[in-house]
């Protein structure tokens, strides 16, 4: 088995009680009792989720401050930087901002952070930079800023003024800033116990997701102050940018993120945007994009451009109002993700080849490695993919000279942030929240790091933990699994981080035809299923072992929709089996 598998309680009596209340089938009703939405309320809103669900958004702790900083500001003609990050959740958040705060009629630039020369955030070369080139402005950091006392005290000395909207974890001394829009300081409060968690809302938005909710709060103000623009604006327009920092960001999707996405989504379908336009071409998208669309062909080529070099150029390519130069910046991105993806291969076979010779799965409870020669702008998507082959909290550094950064990647309760606070006398720098995490460090501490890490990770994960959970919504006939009942579980969507597909069990099966191997280097396996009454094909991507070729097995699946040539038809995704 790959995983550990573990079936969801559904008790019948609150089975049939969902069932009956929503007129829904008993497989949709297993699946939302399976996800805790069991309440008459809950499934409607679940299964048909509306904007005007959305809470106020000035119940978010100082976004009232934040947007008084801004009005005051607009009123004094003062310039606003909206200061970025470069990746998809930072540059969609800064392209949403710019956008409506120059719609509205604010004077705005924006600045992204060079990753190798400025590192990440609003770092001290990066405020340094900032002062050469601008007047003094008020600063809105988005997707950063938390961890930045120093170098918004630097800017406070020289007459900048700093509102940050960020939702990364808070640790060491707060900013100066005017206004800190980030329910996980709210949250670290309640930690301390200075008040109740239940109090801290929305802490599962990306930044992202932040900037919509500051958006409408401009809007909303600025209808209350008679601003001509502000009733003119429709921030439905902006879901589209959500959608995209949302999912790319792999924050859960649930709640208010289920509601952007869903509707996110809808807006990428039609969007007018040039930019986006360009890009699902060049990416050879679905004429209706999902979740997996954007992670892995809209996401990569954004974020390809920030890897690399500078982000600036996926901002030009949302921000573009001009088609010809869409679509120009769309290929040079395209053009970035190929180079970025070559980059990434060598230095996850270099990690590859040092594990093979290194690592014992008894001793190493984490990952840490690092190399001069590790383009710091791939070291995530490195650390991520080590992170899901070994199933151990990862982090993978790059760099030259008396200072190496890296990226990390968590696994299931591990907090991989607040367990870096515990070594920041190892650190020069570090942020980032439960599941991925940003640092800077001397090269000879990274041993120092590994050590550190090891126990904590031993200490505070169960060993089972260290396989990663399955967790089965249901057990299943394969006759129940139709076209009518597929389309009936499509509602559950869109699926992505916190939001699985429908993962179920069916058993006592075998095999229909000897499995076949399929696509390069035969790393994929086709095989057909069946309990002697249906047969289904299944996929099983990346395999490393096949079901046993006599006797039965249970199996460990997803059904999908798969189109090929005009004719569609059922295929079950494989997770896991096992010998029954």
């Amino acid at each position: 088995m790959r995983y550990r598998w573990s079936m969801v309680s559904t008790p019948e009596k609150r089975l049939n009680q969902i069932r009956q209340a929503a007129n829904i089938s008993p497989l949709l009703a297993r699946s939302l009792l399976s996800r805790g939405i069991s309440g008459p309320e809950e499934v409607s809103t679940f299964l048909e989720p509306r904007l005007k669900t959305l809470q106020d958004p000035f119940k978010i702790p100082e976004m009232r401050q934040a947007v008084e900083a801004l009005f005051k500001a607009r009123s004094e003609n003062r310039l606003i930087i909206v200061f970025g990050d470069y990746d998809v959740d930072g540059v969609t958040s800064t392209a949403l901002l710019s956008d409506v705060l120059s719609k509205l009629g604010w004077r705005v630039r924006t600045y992204l952070p060079e990753r190798i020369s400025e590192g990440y955030g609003l770092s001290m070369d990066a405020a340094k930079n900032l002062l050469t080139l601008f007047e003094p402005a008020l600063i809105l950091a988005v997707d950063c800023g938390t961890t930045s006392a120093q170098p918004i005290s630097l800017l406070n000395q020289a007459g900048f003024s700093t509102v940050i909207v960020d939702h990364h974890q808070a640790h060491g001394k707060r900013p100066d800033a005017v206004a800190l829009v980030n329910p996980h300081v709210l949250l670290n409060d309640a930690a301390e116990g200075g008040t109740d968690a239940e109090d801290a809302p929305f802490i599962e938005l990306c930044s992202v997701g932040l900037c919509f909710k500051l958006a409408h709060a401009i809007v909303k103000e600025g209808r209350l102050r008679g601003l001509p623009a502000a009733l003119e604006l429709d921030l439905k327009n902006y879901l589209d940018l959500v959608a995209l920092g949302t999912i790319a960001d792999l924050v859960p999707l649930t709640g208010e993120n289920r509601i952007f996405c869903r509707f996110g989504l809808q807006a990428l379908h039609t969007t007018s945007r040039p930019g986006l336009k360009a890009l699902k071409k060049v990416a050879a998208t679905r004429d209706f994009p999902g979740c997996s669309e954007v992670a892995f062909q809209l996401a990569p080529r954004l974020n390809a451009a920030g890897r690399l070099e500078n982000a600036a150029q996926a901002l030009r390519l949302l921000l573009a109002v001009d088609e010809l130069e869409a679509q120009s910046t769309a290929l040079i991105l395209d053009t970035q993700n190929r180079e970025r993806q070559k980059i990434e291969k060598t230095i996850h076979n270099e990690v590859m080849e040092r594990l093979k010779v290194n690592f014992q799965s008894e001793r190493d409870f984490v990952i840490v490695e690092g190399d001069s020669n590790w383009h710091v702008g791939v070291v995530g998507i490195v650390a991520s993919r080590v992170m899901q082959e070994f199933y151990r909290p990862t982090i993978i550094c790059g760099g030259e000279g008396d200072s190496w950064r890296g990226s990390g990647r968590s696994i299931e309760g591990f907090d991989l942030a607040r367990s870096l606070n515990e070594c920041s006398d190892l650190l020069l720098r570090f942020g980032g929240h439960s599941m991925a995490a940003g640092i800077t460090i001397a090269p000879g501490n990274l041993q120092a790091l590994r050590d550190r890490l090891n126990p904590l990770v031993r200490d505070r994960l169960n060993p089972e933990l260290l396989k990663p959970a399955l967790r089965l919504e249901g057990e299943v006939d394969l006759g129940e699994i139709t076209f009518e009942s597929l389309n009936d579980l499509a509602k559950l969507g869109p699926f992505g981080q916190g939001n699985p597909p429908v993962r179920l069990l069916a058993r006592n099966l075998f095999h229909q035809r000897p499995p076949s191997w399929f696509g390069k280097d035969n790393l994929h396996l086709k095989l057909w299923v069946t309990d002697g009454r249906s047969t289904f094909e299944g996929i099983s991507w990346s395999c490393r072992e096949v079901p046993p070729a006599a006797g039965r097995f249970h199996l460990a699946f997803t059904p999908e929709l798969s189109e090929f040539q005009g004719n569609l038809k059922i295929q079950l995704k494989v997770l896991d089996w096992q010998k029954a």
